[in-house]
């Protein structure tokens, strides 16, 4: 018997017993006052959705660009989905624009080649207002992160 899901639109799915899937957060320790709140958005969405807390792994690397290698070998890891998590602000460089194309490009060149998907929750923001504001200040994208991952295991189910 399922547990009942609690998505936050009128969705109608309900994924095959939520409390035996497996999923994998990787979360960049850059910028960890945000992604610390995505990832707490993200877990607490599993958890209403009947995720077990204790089949959600927690793994962190030291940056977003960091997210790709980690997400990539764990796709073989016996998970039923792996949510990357990081946080890039815009500074007075160039490096911005090159660490966010090479991890959106990273995350999307595993959704080509995994079995599993592989959820992009990387904030890209022009300040750190911005940052706050999708990690719980405004809203917190961790939890659409989360719905997304649950959406594409129903989808691959």
């Amino acid at each position: 018997m399922c547990a009942k899901q609690i998505f936050n639109n009128n969705s109608d799915l309900s994924i095959e017993n939520p409390n035996k899937l497996k999923i994998a957060c990787v979360i960049s320790d850059w910028h960890n006052e945000i992604t610390e709140k995505l990832f707490d958005g993200a877990k607490n969405t599993l958890i209403k959705n009947g995720i077990l807390e204790k089949n959600i792994a927690k793994i962190n690397v030291p940056g977003s660009f960091e997210l790709i290698f980690a997400c990539k070998n764990l796709i073989d890891k016996n998970f039923d989905a792996v949510i990357a998590i990081g946080c890039i602000i815009q500074g007075e460089t160039r490096h911005f624009e090159f660490v966010s194309n090479a991890v959106i490009d990273g995350i999307k060149d595993l959704n080509i080649i995994s079995d599993i998907p592989v959820i992009l929750c990387v904030s890209t923001d022009d300040n750190i207002n911005q940052s706050i504001d999708r990690s719980g200040g405004k809203y917190n994208k961790g939890e659409d992160s989360a719905i997304a991952a649950l959406k594409m295991i129903k989808f691959n189910q």
